[in-house]
């Protein structure tokens, strides 16, 4: 038995080390499991706030209400009666086979056109593919393009995807039904009624809304276009691809939350961009990974941004946007990854759980189970809360400033001493960044953003008004930070991951 005075210590010794969990910067939380404590507040700091979500203005609030379900069925339901919308399939057949598709898409995207104002062209940008292990004959690919020229800044551009091309089990069969009213005939309607909304607005930046051909192949029509756009060096800031965005309540499967996107952002790492040779992107990535950026990539403050918009317009969009550190599903691929192959931040939207019973399928009942990509398995509720996330935030990215370009962080301050002279305020914890203002017009100031080194979305910001600088007493050996614009209207830019000094 314990002694008095022997049980007084054991009990303030206990007491000790249970209260060290609330004193300010505790990772730990009484009510929460281990690493879900929202009110964890390590590392501890004054600088800045709670970040504050953008909410959409009263334009864009109406255009949001403009989406309708109605005309997303309308869209898909037509696609779907072209039977087959195969890469290789009839293109001069009026009403089935791809070229059916494309003429359809096509005369549609130019009627939008039509209450543009001459602000929204439509072109087919095209090509012949030759031959390969997925295309059997020299085969015309086109995508459907429709460009909406930005008021201010027009080689500023943002592209929204989505593609009409379907298949089957045996991606080689292009003459049997292949309906894919999910695969990708949802997508094709986000993409279409964008287009519908924004051809009577002026936004500052560019926006092209495509339908393209060829993915199923192997990207052929994204690919195509995202290396038209790089040749003509058009300042791509960011790609929202939408494929597969057809239900979120794939039946048996559970658990389903109907009002989730979710949203694949690629790391550095992959693809890797064409430009460079083995050798400089081993040197990148290896920079990439002694800095710990690998979560930091343009593709995943992208999809930060997205986010982002998305829950401050929760009430208008009706959604939520899940953002997974994969560049897509686990072993596979879309059309965003020919724009990332470019070299510019692309994402890709997919509906929270696939049906694979309803995705790639021969259309058949086999042992009492309905197989085939059909349009009864797509809830068009729920594709056009998919289209009002995008549109929510692409417009707000075409209005806000453009995204600071060289964004650096000192190797100077908040380094260890070089030599006897160095000055006293460099051996601080600070940390320093720099970046280029420019002479945008519709900056009004920049933030810097930080989030705890582990965490998936900004956690807090800090305006430093309109300047290319600023020091902070935050250590950059403890959190993510990034830098983006914001502008006078208040629509803020992706943040941007600074690098030492401008390397990398």
């Amino acid at each position: 038995m314990l002694g008095p005075v022997t049980l007084l210590f054991s009990l303030l010794a206990l007491a000790s080390a249970q209260s060290w969990t609330t004193l300010p910067g505790s990772l730990y939380c009484s009510s929460e499991a281990w690493g879900s404590c929202a009110s964890a507040d390590w590392p501890q700091s004054n600088v800045g706030s709670p970040l504050k979500l953008q909410t959409p203005d009263a334009e864009l609030q109406a255009m949001l209400a403009e989406v309708d379900p109605k005309r997303v069925q309308d869209i898909i339901t037509t696609l779907t009666n072209f039977g087959t919308r195969h890469t290789l399939s009839n293109q001069t057949d009026p009403v089935r086979g791809i070229g059916a598709a494309r003429d359809w898409i096509l005369k549609e995207m130019q009627s939008f056109a039509q209450a543009s104002n001459g602000n929204m062209g439509v072109e087919l940008n095209s090509y012949i593919q030759p031959v390969t292990s997925t295309i059997l004959f020299p085969t015309n690919i086109s995508n459907v393009v429709a460009t909406l020229k930005g008021s201010s800044d027009a080689n500023r551009t943002y592209v929204v995807t989505g593609h009409y091309d379907s298949r089957r089990i045996d991606i080689m069969d292009y003459t049997n039904d292949a309906p894919g009213s999910d695969d990708d005939a949802s997508g094709v309607a986000v993409v279409m009624e964008l287009a519908r909304i924004c051809a009577t607005k002026r936004p500052a930046a560019t926006m092209i809304f495509a339908a393209t051909a060829g993915e199923e192949q192997d990207l052929y029509g994204s690919n195509h276009l995202a290396q038209t756009l790089k040749n003509a060096s058009v300042n791509v800031e960011g790609n929202w691809n939408n494929d597969i965005v057809g239900t979120g309540s794939s039946s048996p499967f559970f658990p389903v939350n109907n009002y989730t996107i979710r949203l694949f952002g690629a790391s550095y790492a992959y693809p890797a961009p064409n430009t460079l040779n083995s050798t400089q992107l081993a040197g990148e990535l290896q920079e990439i990974g002694i800095i710990g950026g690998e979560n930091d990539s343009p593709a995943r403050n992208l999809g930060r941004f997205i986010a982002e918009i998305a829950a401050g317009a929760s009430k208008e969009v009706n959604m939520q946007v899940a953002l997974i550190y994969r560049p897509d599903r686990y072993l596979r691929g879309g059309d965003h990854e020919s724009f990332l192959a470019q070299g510019f931040p692309a994402v890709r939207f997919t509906e929270a759980i696939e049906d694979f019973a309803h995705q790639h399928q021969d259309p058949r009942v086999q042992n009492g189970t309905v197989y085939g990509d059909l349009l009864e398995f797509v809830d068009f509720e729920y594709t056009a809360r998919v289209a009002r996330v995008n549109l929510a935030s692409m417009w707000s990215a075409a209005n806000a400033p453009a995204m600071p370009v060289n964004v650096s962080i000192s190797t100077v301050v908040g380094f260890p001493a070089a030599s006897e002279s160095t000055p006293l305020y460099e051996l601080s914890n600070d940390s320093q960044f720099a970046w280029n203002t420019g002479n945008d017009p519709l900056v009004a100031s920049y933030e810097l953003l930080w989030r705890p080194a582990g965490a998936l979305q900004w956690t807090h910001a800090l305006n430093v008004g309109n300047v290319g600088t600023a020091t902070v007493n935050l250590s950059k050996d403890d959190v993510q930070f990034g830098v983006r614009a914001v502008g006078k209207n208040g629509m803020k830019s992706p943040a941007v991951f600074p690098l030492p000094n401008g390397e990398v």
